[in-house]
């Protein structure tokens, strides 16, 4: 039981020495939803947190890439992407190109201490018809990676455990990052007097599963339009506010998203640099 307790203090006692990846290359003031073509599909989409290198006793090196590419080339690619350490936000990636099939994007982060790593990124193209009409083609992949860094073991990492040692560490990381969270959101709850009873509450690390099973009560295509929307607003009011100028280290935690079970529209509430966030987003399911 000490061991375990010493071990939790560790995890939240996270080292300040840890290289933080904000890029700021190749964004755009938005990404903008239209309806959702069938004529065109992604063939390959991928997020992937993997241990790339120990470096000496200290510290370790991961590397977080998102790839992704199309049956044709659009008139606009965009992909972004976001990485959280133990449900904090470390790294945010954003880029775009014009008339292209394809978008690669890969970082190395270096790292200290045991962590639950998590990254999340949306696939967007935007097409341009013959008939002057724009569409748009996404989708949302997500990956995460369990690192053990102890000093009376050799550094391991995992994606799904393999034996009880595996196990431990996972529920071990797993529960102090849903204590940190939780707390963090219950923050917010109070701060916008939200009765969170009323909502579905999603983690932003959590859409992916979207991407296959609807909302309840809703079809794919209703649930994929909300998405859509969801993201476009998510670039604007989180994603590039994230990654100006000045705003190499921002401070936030995992945005929480609550679906509301009326059905008639979500929040999104997310505390970046200290000042907290409320977006409204109602819901408009026929493509006009």
């Amino acid at each position: 039981m000490n061991k375990w307790g010493f071990l939790s203090i560790i995890i939240v006692s996270i080292s300040v020495a840890v290289s933080i990846y904000i890029i700021n290359i190749h964004t755009l003031p938005a990404i903008t939803y239209f309806p959702i073509t069938e004529d065109q599909r992604f063939e390959k989409v991928q997020t992937d947190i993997s241990l790339f290198s120990e470096n000496g006793n200290d510290s370790y090196e991961i590397i977080w890439s998102a790839t992704s590419v199309s049956d044709a080339p659009t008139y606009l690619r965009q992909d972004a992407s976001l990485l959280f350490d133990n449900g904090r936000l470390r790294g945010v990636r954003s880029k775009w190109k014009q008339d292209t099939d394809s978008i690669i994007m890969k970082e190395r982060l270096f790292h200290e201490d045991s962590s639950l790593f998590q990254a999340i990124t949306f696939h967007h193209g935007e097409i341009h018809k013959q008939d002057k009409s724009i569409h748009s083609m996404q989708q949302i992949t997500a990956d995460q990676l369990y690192v053990i860094d102890s000093p009376t073991t050799a550094l391991e990492s995992f994606k799904k455990p393999q034996n009880n040692y595996e196990v431990e560490w996972k529920n071990l990381l797993e529960k102090t990052t849903r204590q940190q969270l939780l707390y963090h959101w219950n923050q917010l709850f109070t701060h916008f007097d939200i009765d969170s009873s009323n909502y579905l509450s999603v983690p932003l690390t959590s859409l992916a599963t979207y991407q296959t099973k609807p909302l309840p009560s809703l079809t794919q295509q209703e649930t994929d339009k909300i998405m859509g929307q969801l993201w476009e607003g998510l670039y604007k009011n989180y994603i590039v506010p994230a990654t100006t100028k000045n705003n190499k280290k921002p401070t936030s935690y995992i945005p929480i998203i609550l679906f509301s079970k009326d059905q008639d529209h979500l929040l999104v509430l997310f505390e970046l640099n200290g000042r907290k966030n409320q977006l409204i987003q109602k819901y408009s399911l026929t493509e006009s």
